[in-house]
């Protein structure tokens, strides 16, 4: 293994990562930045009423996102595997 496979496996690792965590965070960012602003206009400073929503919303969408990102990693996993003889040698 050189360093060209070994960065382009770093990065494609990280793409990975990134892709498959992207859709939870934007969820979670969206509704957070959503409650805020009705924090903000009702002056309602309550801690749990930021807690709640991203929290559910989180749980939805690892629920109907998780097959995708299943299928992401396990092909990733699939293709590191499957060249490991490449990297050895």
């Amino acid at each position: 293994m050189n360093y060209a496979d070994a960065i382009s496996l770093g990065r494609e690792a990280v793409f990975v990562a990134l892709v498959t965590a992207a859709p939870v965070l934007l969820l979670s960012m969206v509704v957070g930045l959503i409650v805020s602003l009705f924090q903000s206009v009702t002056q309602i400073q309550e801690p749990t009423l930021a807690f709640i929503p991203k929290i559910v919303i989180s749980a939805l969408a690892i629920l109907f996102f998780g097959p995708f990102m299943l299928a992401m990693l396990t092909d990733f996993t699939s293709r590191v595997f499957s060249g490991l003889p490449n990297f050895v040698r």
